[in-house]
């Protein structure tokens, strides 16, 4: 990773679609209550789906992927396993229909426009609703209900969404990731090392401090 950190901010890939980025963010929420020192996220933003969008950013769920079922009952199997291991309930194993890309547009805009700690009550709400709700993140009135409660104008969102200059942002990010090695989600990035996937808190520990 060419990115240059200060000891306070891990990067992290992620995808609000993949069950292993919400565990692996609450392996990393086990590891920060550990720290005297305050551990900020630096999120990028990367799409599990891009093989099947569209040039209009909409998904056709016909191509194949080769993704098939035998895939989806394994990872569903490492899902259940990693949640009895972080203690993580979860209403949803996998969420294959939803598409992210409008709440990854939203936390984008979020993450730009408004303060750390805005932008993390945010993104956290949008993992709930996916992941213990249930709920489709892909939805706008749900992602401005969601903006709305971490104090984020609604009206702000919908024109987030609405915004082309903006979504080609996020889908260049996607790219961007991609350019930088960044192959799967969840990934951990700090001082030009990375560690991929829900992984245990004490790998993290090890990524960031080298102990």
């Amino acid at each position: 990773m060419s990115e240059t950190q200060s000891s306070e901010r891990i990067t992290v890939f992620s995808d609000y679609v993949c069950p292993f980025c919400y565990l692996g963010r609450e392996s990393l929420r086990q590891y920060q209550s550990t720290r005297e020192e305050k551990l900020e996220i630096d999120w990028h933003p990367f799409d599990l789906r891009s093989g099947k969008r569209n040039p209009d950013g909409s998904i056709d769920h016909s191509v194949d992927d080769g993704k098939d079922e035998d895939y989806y009952e394994q990872a569903k199997e490492s899902v259940r396993r990693l949640q009895a291991k972080y203690e993580v309930e979860m209403d949803l194993d996998i969420a294959t229909d939803i598409d992210s890309l409008p709440a990854q547009i939203a936390s984008y805009y979020v993450k730009e426009h408004y303060d750390y700690e805005t932008w993390l009550t945010f993104d956290v709400a949008v993992f709930e609703a996916l992941w213990q709700d249930g709920q489709d993140i892909g939805d706008e009135d749900l992602l401005v209900d969601l903006a709305e409660d971490a104090g984020v104008d609604g009206d702000e969102i919908r024109s987030a969404l609405a915004d082309d200059a903006l979504r080609s942002a996020v889908r260049e990010k996607f790219t961007a990731a991609q350019r930088q090695g960044i192959t799967g989600v969840p990934t951990f990035a700090y001082d030009g090392h990375a560690a991929r996937g829900a992984v245990p808190p004490e790998q993290l520990k090890r990524l960031v401090e080298g102990t």
